[in-house]
């Protein structure tokens, strides 16, 4: 589990950097279109998928922080077994449930897409089916993280 737990907060740790891109991309789209006349659709389009993978390690980091739909003003005031219970039991009734469904209901859409290469529908440029892996990939980052949380002794929580 230790190998498990270090392999997501590398991956978590790597992941925060697409938003460097993700801005570039965002700001190059209006003089890419204004000036050239170029490329500005293909920044759009680079940028989602980028984006997508963002978003779905960001709720994998939130959760791990604790700090993703934390009702901290009222559970600071509990016990600290207190609050180690009610993450354990939000994991078991919540995390690992709601993941599982997620990878069972996407995965053949994913994979079908992933198959066919799945072009953005709007412009024909290739990867959108990166944003539907992005999906699975949020998915199995919130069951592992879930299945973490079960997992004593406490590790660090710094990404």
């Amino acid at each position: 589990m230790r190998f498990l737990d270090q392999s997501v907060a590398f991956l978590l740790a790597a992941a925060q950097w697409l938003a460097l891109p993700i801005v570039t991309l965002l700001f190059l789209q209006w003089p890419l279109r204004a000036m050239l006349g170029l490329y500005s659709r293909e920044a759009n389009d680079l940028g989602q998928w980028l984006f997508a993978i963002y978003v779905a390690t960001s709720i994998a980091a939130a959760t791990r922080a604790r700090a993703h739909l934390a009702a901290d003003t009222v559970a600071r005031h509990y016990a600290p077994a207190t609050r180690e219970w009610l993450t354990r039991a939000g994991a078991v009734f919540g995390l690992i449930p709601w993941s599982i469904i997620v990878l069972f209901t996407s995965w053949s859409i994913a994979l079908d897409s992933t198959r066919l290469l799945e072009r953005f529908p709007d412009t024909g440029n290739p990867g959108y089916f990166i944003i539907k892996l992005a999906l699975l990939l949020m998915a199995l980052l919130v069951l592992i993280q879930g299945l973490l949380e079960l997992v004593p002794p406490r590790r660090s929580r710094s990404q």
